[in-house]
């Protein structure tokens, strides 16, 4: 078998190219809080953004062991190789690695509790505790139809109101609909995953929302989802700033239109990263708009 080398393993583990999904979020929030006080704590800011990555790289680690031993990551897999499945890192170890990912989250989120108090620590048990169920447990959300809604409160809703609460203290609606438009793109990202793995998912039993609606619904999916936070800029035109977030609305645009007219097949990775892509364009306008 091939040798990967080690430390290019441990980073293909972690999965990059989605890691801006739990970055924009608390991107968004803070700016947001920031845009309406003109105010911002940058130690709960900071501590957050490595909070939120950890819970993150914890997630993708815990489902690269847990995918290889549900026998989901294949031969017949067109997706990125796996670390775990692929034999270049051992189960156990990325299995520590995923709980020490967990653990630190929680050590930082001591200090963001004691900064925001009780709703700071619902949220951070709420957060840890889905990143774990989301391929763990007997029954895990990623083999369910609801991975979709998952991503979208915790890398939406429970994000980007988190963010904005830690810099606030208090919550708005303009937050609540920043957080959807930020969670619509994370949920897409989703989309795309489970689009491009439906054959295989529907053989091991892996019942994804794609697998329920087939490949015609998740077009249709992919496209409410990627165009619905535009609609939903609406919602906060008062602050004027945030219009710079259409200058994205071609992407979108050219990755539907390539989403429904590609083969499934290895060209959905490139999707899938360009989608989680457009989202952290979209989410930096956002944030210029409002401070501009």
């Amino acid at each position: 078998m091939y040798k990967f080398n080690p430390v290019a393993a441990w980073w293909l583990a972690i999965r990059p190219k989605t890691l801006t999904v739990s970055l924009t979020p608390v991107m968004v929030g803070s700016s947001l809080a920031y845009a309406e006080t003109g105010v911002l704590a940058w130690l709960p800011l900071l501590v957050a953004l490595a909070a939120a990555m950890l819970i993150q790289i914890g997630t993708n680690l815990h489902n690269d062991v847990s995918d290889f031993e549900r026998g989901a990551d294949g031969s017949e897999r067109i997706g990125p190789a796996r670390a775990t499945a692929s034999g270049w890192l051992a189960p156990a170890a990325v299995r520590r690695a995923a709980l020490t990912c967990f653990g630190v989250a929680v050590l930082l989120g001591a200090y963001l509790v004691w900064y925001g108090g009780w709703p700071i620590f619902l949220l951070g048990v709420a957060s840890v505790a889905a990143g774990w169920a989301y391929t763990g447990g007997p029954r895990p959300i990623a083999y369910s139809a609801l991975g979709e809604l998952f991503v979208w409160l915790f890398f939406g809703l429970g994000a980007v109101m988190g963010s904005y609460y830690l810099q606030t203290l208090g919550l708005s609606l303009a937050a609540f609909f920043a957080a959807a438009m930020v969670g619509l793109f994370a949920a897409a990202v989703i989309v795309v995953n489970n689009y491009r793995d439906l054959d295989a998912d529907r053989k091991i039993g892996k019942n994804t929302l794609a697998v329920r609606v087939g490949r015609s619904g998740s077009k249709l999916e992919y496209t409410v989802l990627m165009l619905l936070p535009y609609l939903l800029l609406l919602t906060l035109g008062h602050y004027k700033g945030v219009w710079l977030s259409t200058l994205t609305l071609p992407w979108a645009f050219f990755l539907i239109a390539k989403f429904w007219r590609e083969t499934p097949g290895p060209v959905f990775n490139r999707i899938l990263a360009q989608t989680a892509q457009l989202q952290m364009g979209f989410g930096i306008l956002f944030c210029a708009g409002l401070l501009s």
